[in-house]
C-alpha cells in the first residue's frame, strides 16, 4: 500500500506534482494549488491510500520535484 500525503496549505501552485503524477495530482481552478485527487483531508493534510503500489514512482517523483516539500510518500 502507498500513502500519499499532502500539507495543501503550504503549496505554491508550481505544477511539478501534476507534470510528475498527473493521475494523483491537478491544479485547483479557483485558488491555483494542488489538489491530491480522491484523497480525504484531516487537519490540513490531504491523504491517498493506495492499495496498489504502480503509482509509487510517480508520487515519490511528484514529492522529490516538490520545491516546498509538502508531499510525502510512504509504503507499507
Amino acid at each position: 500500500m502507498v500513502i500519499v500525503t499532502l500539507q495543501r496549505q503550504k503549496c505554491i501552485g508550481c505544477n511539478y506534482c501534476v507534470e510528475a503524477a498527473p493521475a494523483q495530482f491537478a491544479m485547483s481552478q479557483k485558488d491555483g494549488k494542488s489538489i491530491l485527487i480522491n484523497s480525504y483531508e484531516r487537519k490540513g493534510f490531504y491523504t491517498l491510500k493506495e492499495p496498489d503500489n504502480i503509482i509509487f514512482e510517480q508520487v515519490q517523483k511528484a514529492a522529490d520535484l516538490c520545491p516546498a516539500k509538502i508531499i510525502s510518500v510512504k509504503i507499507k
